[in-house]
């Protein structure tokens, strides 16, 4: 008998949330009068690796769902979505996080997450994940969520211990304060991280819980200074720079009438691993991975919005035939 195939390296390999999104089909009021919703996969890292897989990458999460009709339909829908799911475990007492959002466009977007008493995702313990599929991914993506609560916080620095900090580990700073105990407990978990990672991209208020900067250029730098070998600072309607050691790029933003905000970062990161696997130059990463967030800011939910690369390299053509 011959011994078992033993499975090629994922390009993406991304640990954390994974949920069900929950949004109005009503624009520009309260949920209290919203009458229908749409029902979409959901979670940041759920998002991310849906978006990599539009573009052909091999992708695959780690996460967790409950043992309930909604966990059935999250992991029925990653695979739908071409993202395996081998790594997604059942919790039996534990729902499958819900998340419902208002839409009042063009910036206004609260979320209301229904994560109690624990996510599923956040009880990842450290003896439970495939490290040698952690080790041999090309890209490695996690979040700052997952350094929220134990176990995750512990099976994330395992899985970081076990890769080495090796190129294209990457670290979402999605800081969101509803999971933490306080902000500085987050900024001494956050610091610890750093040293493990290769890879940074966060916001302005994101990267202030990082390094204590604000400043693009001063967040970037305070990152690399971390041995971050490349920093992204997303700055909304003023576009996103981005640092490496010799290297500094600024990408302008895409115009877009905006439907829903909320799943433009995780489209970002989709089109940014896409950019890195493939090894373009940081220019043309940063601005595939601007279109492709432009894109998913004019539509309605996250997971299935995520563009083809035909619709992200349409986008960059027509931006630059009108400069």
């Amino acid at each position: 008998m011959s011994p078992p195939a033993v499975p090629a390296p994922l390009d993406v390999l991304a640990i954390g949330r994974a949920g069900v999104d929950l949004y109005p089909l009503q624009d520009g009021v309260g949920l209290e009068d919203v009458s229908t919703f749409g029902k979409y996969l959901g979670g940041s890292a759920a998002n991310v690796a849906v978006a990599a897989a539009r573009y052909g990458r091999s992708a695959a999460l780690i996460s967790r769902t409950g043992a309930d009709p909604f966990g059935r339909y999250v992991r029925r829908e990653l695979q739908r979505l071409g993202v395996s799911d081998r790594f997604v475990g059942v919790v039996a007492h534990l729902n499958t996080p819900v998340t419902f959002c208002e839409i009042f466009p063009p910036d206004h977007f609260p979320l209301y997450f229904y994560r109690d008493p624990i996510a599923p995702d956040l009880v990842i313990a450290p003896d439970e994940l495939d490290l040698d599929a952690v080790r041999n991914a090309r890209l490695y993506w996690s979040t700052v969520t997952g350094l929220s609560r134990e176990p995750s916080r512990s099976a994330h620095f395992a899985a970081w211990r076990a890769r080495g900090r090796r190129p294209l580990t990457v670290l979402d700073l999605d800081y969101r304060p509803m999971f933490w105990g306080g902000a500085d407990e987050a900024r001494a978990q956050v610091s610890l991280a750093l040293d493990h990672v290769t890879v940074a991209v966060g916001n302005g208020e994101e990267c202030e819980i990082a390094v204590g900067e604000t400043d693009p250029d001063r967040a970037a730098d305070a990152l690399l200074d971390r041995g971050v070998e490349l920093a992204i600072v997303k700055q909304g309607p003023k576009g996103v720079l981005a640092k490496t050691r010799d290297t500094r790029v600024e990408v302008a933003p895409f115009a877009v009438d905006v439907v829903n905000g909320l799943g433009a970062g995780d489209a970002f990161g989709g089109a940014l691993c896409h950019g890195l696997l493939a090894g373009w130059d940081l220019e043309q990463t940063v601005r595939w991975a601007n279109a492709a967030g432009a894109i998913v800011a004019g539509r309605r939910e996250c997971s299935t919005a995520m563009p083809d690369a035909a619709e992200v390299e349409r986008l960059v053509a027509e931006a630059a035939a009108h400069v």
